[in-house]
């Protein structure tokens, strides 16, 4: 395994970085816990949950399951604790069951937290992140009907100062220790760089955001920030929901998979995926290699990347993806990668 620093927090994070949004929906509580002894046993450091997850699917009864699950594990595994970076992350407004549905503010992220820690069974958090802005998203196939015109800029700015200011007194006082966003863009990442500064307050050291070989907006302003910021991507979805391991080609929906659960896997199992994913997988098959781990080695190669995340239903799925890491792709394979994408540079 190898590892990299998160941001200029000083931590040291491994590229690959266990996600855990299916656990207590898809995966039980003693599978959890089989994933999580794995991959700390071949050195990943870095877990990345949220109060949200499960989200396969999302709903009131299951509800922070996910940092339970984790929670009992970390009581099993106290001495571990110090060895792991352990993220999560606030859900913003929209979703009744969590806190009525506020926005993310002072009052609510003092309340998130505590929960959090509550149902992770630690004192601290490694990194608390910011799951979407309170101002919308082009995240979550919000491309085409994003519209910043209808932003209020200054409540915005409010937001961002409320945010970062709340976080700053959970850092002093010991809850958290760094701050990440996440489905941000380059405008808001650029205003919290800014405000901490200023105010001398928590710098935000990450970003995590979607990137994989059918989604690539990261690769433009995004991954400017993030080069000259040192504001490291923990990309999710690297594999496109499962879209990148083939086995939604053709139509098919296997039982038990994200999508017989999800239907559309969020928006992105659309026509124009199936043809796309075909090339790619000509690719892997030219060069000798499994999709799965060529798309994550490709996520891996990108300058911008800190960490990769990784979310598994089976022990054979977590297996195949942290062998990744090992995975080297050649010039030629590289330059197969560059010939698809320019040929379907969005499959949205």
């Amino acid at each position: 395994m190898k590892y990299k620093t998160l941001g200029r927090t000083g931590f040291s994070v491994s590229e690959i970085c266990l996600g855990t949004m299916t656990w207590g929906t898809q995966n039980t509580e003693a599978e959890a816990h089989e994933q999580m002894d794995y991959a700390f046993a071949n050195g990943v450091n870095f877990f990345d949950t949220a109060e949200l997850y499960p989200t396969t699917p999302v709903g009131p009864t299951t509800y922070g399951r996910t940092e339970e699950y984790i929670g009992t594990w970390l009581k099993a595994n106290a001495t571990k604790r110090k060895d792991l970076i352990l993220a999560s992350k606030i859900a913003g407004s929209g979703r009744p069951h969590i806190r009525e549905g506020r926005e993310i503010c002072a009052e609510t992220i003092r309340e998130a937290v505590d929960a959090s820690l509550k149902r992770l069974q630690t004192d601290y958090l490694d990194l608390y992140q910011i799951h979407w802005p309170n101002r919308g998203t082009y995240h979550f196939r919000g491309s085409w009907t994003f519209d910043a015109s209808k932003q209020d800029r200054e409540k915005s700015l409010a937001d961002i100062a409320e945010i970062l200011e709340t976080v700053g007194e959970l850092v002093n006082a010991g809850k958290v220790r760094a701050i990440g966003l996440s489905n941000e863009s380059a405008w808001g990442t650029m205003r919290y760089l800014r405000l901490a500064e200023e105010k001398g307050l928590p710098r935000v050291a990450s970003l995590q955001n979607e990137y994989n070989l059918l989604y690539r907006q990261f690769d433009l302003d995004l991954a400017e920030v993030a080069h000259h910021e040192d504001v490291g991507l923990m990309a999710y979805s690297p594999l496109a929901a499962g879209l990148l391991t083939g086995k939604y080609q053709n139509g098919a929906k296997p039982e038990g998979s994200r999508a017989s659960i999800n239907g559309d896997l969020g928006g992105r199992l659309t026509p124009k995926q199936e043809p796309a994913v075909k090339d790619y997988l000509a690719v892997a098959a030219k060069h000798g290699l499994d999709l799965a781990q060529m798309a994550l080695a490709f996520c891996l190669t990108r300058p911008f990347m800190t960490s990769i995340i990784i979310g598994a239903t089976s022990m054979e799925q977590l297996k195949t993806d942290m062998a990744s890491v090992d995975v080297k792709l050649s010039e030629e394979v590289m330059k197969d990668i560059a010939a698809v994408h320019r040929h379907w540079p969005m499959t949205l």
